[in-house]
């Protein structure tokens, strides 16, 4: 009787085991992109030196080798002003997406530092990449936090935002035509730029 309730219990014990669910596989295996539907990309314009105003793009792609080498695209012509003829002119004017239809941002990332990242965990970390805009490249630098939202999940969100100059790239002077176009005293030459972006392996 002894050996039979014995017998029961290892079978249990090993049907318990089985069913147990594996350990997620580490962030570092595979390759991950961009899941625009989840991801955001923001920035806040101000003109005449007080009115602030929100801008979007929509059209976000990249990913992120198993060596750390992250990249993101942005599509210049996804840019939203909430105003048809702000669009156009950002578009046509600012960025000339006819021949610069895409502005990117490349990071290099050590693949350890999230390598015990946990489902449902947070890691905050520095980020230093280099955003290129009409060919003109420059360093930015902001705070960032890293959750992994599932096993095949991460959610990169900036908890300071980005300090974009446009002198830095050489957009002074599509600022002053668009001031010019559109009747204004100013427009401020420095944007802070929010994100969430949703990688997806």
């Amino acid at each position: 009787m002894l050996k039979q309730i014995l017998t029961a219990a290892a079978l249990t014990v090993t049907a318990a085991c089985a069913q147990a669910p594996a350990e997620p596989a580490p962030l570092a295996q595979g390759s991950w992109s961009v899941d625009a539907a989840a991801s955001s990309l923001s920035y806040v314009s101000v003109k005449s030196g007080e009115i602030a105003e929100t801008n979007t793009f929509s059209g976000l792609s990249g990913s992120v080798t198993p060596d750390g080498a992250a990249s993101l695209q942005i599509d210049l012509a996804t840019v939203e002003t909430k105003v048809d003829i702000r669009n156009e002119r950002m578009r046509d004017i600012f960025f000339e997406v006819a021949d610069n239809p895409t502005a990117t941002v490349t990071a290099d990332i050590d693949p350890a530092a999230f390598e015990t990242l946990g489902v449902g965990e947070s890691l905050a970390q520095t980020l230093k990449a280099t955003l290129s805009v009409k060919g003109v490249e420059a360093p930015v630098e902001t705070q960032v936090s890293v959750t992994r939202t599932a096993e095949d999940g991460v959610l990169v969100t900036s908890t300071a935002p980005v300090i974009v100059y446009a002198d830095a790239l050489e957009l002074t002077e599509g600022l002053a035509t668009l001031q010019e176009l559109a009747g204004l005293p100013s427009i401020t030459p420095v944007v802070p730029v929010s994100f969430s972006i949703a990688f997806k392996r």
